[in-house]
């Protein structure tokens, strides 16, 4: 049985293609992953997960403008995908739970996480702290 990433490759190549994390991406790459995540966002995670949002655990309206809120996400579906796929077996659902969800989501939510400052309906862009490059 051929996958579909192998049959959207060009004839005579069998090799899959490993999907890449987002922070990697750039242009339509990007654009087209953040979509996706979006999609499930919007269709799973938050009308099964979401919970209330409190002063205590808050959540961006605009999510996908905090990079960090991003990239964890991103990781949180990758596992999702991959630990909910049949051939995970039986307890891939559970070891997702476990392992991955209520980690990333108390992070995320955590009320001096990424949103920190955003409420209902509001978002708050944030400042990342200052670096100054290494001249070495």
């Amino acid at each position: 049985m051929t996958s579909a990433v192998e049959s959207a490759e060009p004839t005579g190549s069998t090799q899959q293609q490993e999907p890449q994390f987002i922070l990697y991406l750039d242009g339509p790459l990007h654009d087209e992953a953040l979509r996706r995540l979006s999609l499930w966002v919007r269709h799973l995670l938050i009308p099964v997960y979401g919970r209330e949002t409190t002063s205590t655990a808050p959540w961006c309206p605009r999510w996908w403008e905090h990079k960090e809120a991003v990239a964890q996400l991103y990781g949180l579906w990758m596992a999702w995908q991959e630990l909910t796929d049949p051939g995970a077996g039986m307890t891939g659902p559970a070891v997702w739970h476990r392992d991955y969800l209520t980690h990333v989501m108390a992070a995320l939510r955590d009320p001096s996480g990424p949103f920190a400052g955003c409420k209902p309906g509001a978002h708050r862009a944030k400042e990342a702290p200052h670096t100054d490059a290494y001249d070495g």
